[in-house]
């Protein structure tokens, strides 16, 4: 007998069947990584998230699922919509609780209607706005969708884009066959920057998160919390966070360590899908000439080339990313807004913010840093 239930918390959810349900392995959506958010302080509802998964149970077996949260806000989600929310209030209406289905605090583009068969994708598109229904909601939002899952969203959804900066491996032997498809001056930065991480005196090497200890991982969430606040946000994952994710992921967390007599003084997280490196935190107590790059990009490249994975995604934003292999590659949400006449007033402002990202692209794509028809995709 099919049964829908909504969960406040994957607590109860057996591990396995979950992530049976996610297709491309990816991290973000993994039972560990959001079960690991609500037990260990990262998902609170003074911090604007309340756990509202929606699920479909066939004899007590999960067959589909949405994660999903009850959003107080607008933060954490880098899909900005706090526009749409002050013209909401502006006008009278409560923009919040809106439903978001996401990976919280990660703009990671991956499957958020997690279906063992196809045909249940449009079920759970249906429940969102069913849910919206009964709960009075303003709003549903299902940000960075993997493409696999677009057709399930019906016409009444708006369509919202956004660019990321992506490298993508062309079937490289090694780092110096990447470089090669460069044009000569952006070649010769990264060389000069490279240079300038091997001689800075630290030991720099990628460790498996399984082989890190408890003292190293506070030492990285130390690191990851300084960053966060020198430049004013707030760092929601904690301590306990980090070391879960050792724990729980193991070989599927990769760090880029730079130590100091043997101490972690820099390091650059990532995680593991079946054909990406996803790259998340950035921190360091020192400042030397080329250590963000070589931490954050080169050693993910590198990486991917040893592994034949396909795509590294290091993180939102950054245009600097460009100069270092990276190309603009679309990510893609969709927003369900109850009020009709509200709806018609964001879907024309859509139309012009999607001119405006289109005009972004080809502006980039002017200063590729391929030579010609070496160009990612």
């Amino acid at each position: 007998m099919t049964e829908w239930r909504v969960l406040d918390s994957l607590a109860g959810i057996d591990a396995t069947q979950w992530d049976a349900l996610i297709d491309d392995g990816n991290p973000f959506v993994s039972h560990a990584f959001l079960r690991g958010m609500e037990e260990h302080g990262c998902l609170r509802q003074d911090y604007g998230w309340r756990p509202h998964h929606l699920a479909i149970f066939d004899s007590d077996c999960l067959v589909a699922a949405v994660p999903a949260y009850l959003k107080g806000n607008s933060h954490g989600e880098f899909v900005f919509d706090f526009a749409w929310a002050n013209a909401f209030e502006r006008a009278g209406g409560d923009y919040y609780p809106k439903l978001l289905s996401a990976a919280p605090y990660s703009p990671v583009p991956g499957p958020r209607l997690l279906a063992r068969q196809p045909a249940d994708k449009p079920r759970l598109v249906a429940a969102l706005v069913a849910e919206a229904g009964r709960l009075g909601l303003s709003s549903v939002h299902v940000n960075f969708l993997q493409e696999a899952d677009l057709p399930a969203f019906d016409a009444r959804w708006l369509q919202r884009f956004d660019w990321q900066f992506h490298w993508h491996n062309r079937g490289y032997p090694h780092f110096e066959a990447f470089l090669a498809a460069l044009t000569g001056k952006k070649r010769k930065n990264i060389r000069q920057e490279r240079r300038q991480a091997a001689e800075c005196g630290l030991q720099i090497a990628m460790e498996a998160g399984s082989t890190l200890s408890d003292g190293d991982w506070s030492t990285l969430h130390a690191l990851y919390e300084s960053t966060f606040e020198l430049k004013g946000n707030h760092a929601a994952l904690t301590p306990a966070f980090f070391r879960h994710l050792g724990r729980t992921l193991g070989d599927r967390v990769q760090v880029a360590t730079a130590r100091m007599d043997g101490r972690i003084v820099a390091m650059a997280l990532f995680m593991l899908g079946q054909r990406t490196l996803y790259g998340r935190y950035w921190g360091s107590a020192v400042e030397l000439p080329g250590l963000h790059f070589e931490l954050c990009y080169y050693r993910g490249i590198e990486f991917c080339i040893a592994h034949q994975l396909q795509t590294f995604e290091p993180g939102a934003q950054g245009e600097h990313k460009l100069a270092r292999g990276f190309l603009p590659t679309r990510t893609h949400s969709r927003h369900y807004l109850v009020n009709e006449s509200f709806d018609a007033a964001v879907r024309q402002a859509l139309v012009h913010e999607a001119r405006a990202r289109e005009a972004y692209r080809a502006e980039l794509l002017a200063h590729s840093p391929y030579q010609t028809g070496c160009s990612a995709p």
